[in-house]
């Protein structure tokens, strides 16, 4: 299938790709940054998703999968307002199978930086609007809410030795997720689920059970 994913170039987007790869798909890659992906079946585009002007054409995708997002820098213009113009471009079309927007635990328990679970809240009630929007394709839209993941953008808590020791009291498997635990996720919800559809799945070891936040000054 045709895949777009944004926010490809590294942490949970970058897994999701390479997961889409090894399966056999054709993936296509928006991200502010550049990439070392190669593949013959892959294709990428060096954008901002919130400059609109500048995102490109691309017909025909089957599966959209909102992954790019910020914590703590500018949440809701990139986190919900891009994701909301990128899902409007290229999502609610005819040829859509699937859709899947990456939000967070924080979405629910609201425990984290203001903008940013506001951000996330948003996504969740998104979710459901377009998921009535894309029923009549016969598609399916949902969300998947991590807690914790081991990516480079949590390296300031991860790499903080006390820090971590408190994050870990907060999740009952002691651990975080790996980005490649999060994209069989974003798989199942895509390729394997064609009838669960407006729900938001939270993957997060527990750690919404407690739902105490603890980070770095």
């Amino acid at each position: 299938m045709k895949v777009l994913i944004t926010g490809s170039s590294r942490g949970i987007g970058r897994a999701i790709a390479e997961l889409f790869l090894k399966n056999g798909h054709r993936v296509i890659g928006i991200d502010r940054e550049e990439t070392d992906l190669e593949s013959e079946r892959y294709c990428h585009y060096k954008t901002d998703i919130r400059d609109y002007d500048l995102l490109p054409d691309i017909g025909g995708v089957e599966i959209l999968i909102n992954n790019a997002g910020t914590q703590n820098e500018s949440d809701i213009d990139t986190n919900l307002k891009a994701l909301i113009h990128v899902t409007e471009k290229y999502g609610i079309t005819e040829s859509i199978k699937s859709i899947l927007n990456i939000g967070s635990a924080s979405g629910h328990t609201g425990s984290e930086f203001p903008e940013y679970c506001a951000s996330k809240g948003g996504v969740i009630a998104y979710t459901k609007n377009t998921a009535m929007h894309v029923a009549k394709y016969g598609a399916t839209c949902n969300s998947l809410d991590p807690g914790g993941v081991l990516t480079p953008l949590n390296d300031c808590v991860i790499n903080d030795k006390k820090l971590w020791a408190l994050i870990m009291e907060e999740t009952p498997l002691k651990r975080w997720a790996t980005a490649e635990e999060i994209a069989q996720w974003a798989y199942f919800l895509t390729v394997t689920n064609t009838f669960c559809t407006g729900q938001s799945i939270v993957v997060d070891g527990g750690e919404s059970i407690k739902h105490n936040f603890i980070w770095k000054d």
